[in-house]
């Protein structure tokens, strides 16, 4: 299940982490242990942080350097309006998968 959920996450975790920043801003870090705690135990993240780096490139985030008591500054990553439609496009896209799928489940209804 642990390959599955690897290859099926690929195609999902930048809106995953997209929605997580639709919260309140965070750092890579605190992105990274907010998803584990909702149970993306195996997401590593330099995953996360390839993505938040191809996420700013393509203008879904801002990204502010705030000072860190415990070395260089933080990345402080935030959705913009450019993120918040992808976000919004995710989420339909989302739905009319998980719908589709659930129609399969049943037996094609």
């Amino acid at each position: 299940m642990a390959k599955l959920l690897t290859e099926m996450l690929k195609g999902t975790l930048e809106g995953i982490i997209l929605a997580s920043l639709s919260g309140r801003p965070a750092y890579g870090y605190e992105i990274t242990a907010r998803l584990r705690e909702q149970g993306f135990s195996d997401i590593a993240e330099g995953t996360v942080y390839a993505l938040l780096i191809r996420m700013e490139k393509r203008g879904l985030v801002d990204v502010e350097k705030v000072p860190s008591e415990k070395g260089p500054p933080r990345k402080v990553h935030s959705l913009n309006s450019q993120g918040r439609e992808y976000l919004e496009e995710f989420w339909g896209t989302w739905s009319f998968l998980a719908e589709r799928l659930e129609q399969l489940r049943e037996g094609g209804k």
